[in-house]
């Protein structure tokens, strides 16, 4: 039994939308990182430990206090989260 492998060559637009609408990623900041991060994210104290759901192209979905609520709004637009440490 002969095995072939195929290399599959992706464009860095392709790439750039893979898991795109998809996938999202979860991740505790704080709220001082996402200022610095997000300069419109508006009104938010500084020094807060929230948990940040991303698209897969790092664009921010939502924000909340509780990592469950997170998750839960994931789980509501059909995403798959991964977690980031």
């Amino acid at each position: 039994m002969t095995r072939t492998e195929e290399n599959i060559t992706m464009t860095s637009g392709e790439f750039a939308h893979l898991g795109e609408g998809s996938v999202a990623y979860l991740r505790k900041v704080s709220s001082d990182d996402l200022l610095g991060r997000f300069p419109n994210i508006g009104e938010i104290a500084p020094g807060l430990e929230l948990w940040a759901l991303f698209a897969a192209n790092g664009q921010p979905i939502l924000l909340s206090d509780a990592r469950d609520r997170a998750l839960a709004g994931a789980m509501e637009n059909d995403l798959t989260t991964v977690a980031i440490h």
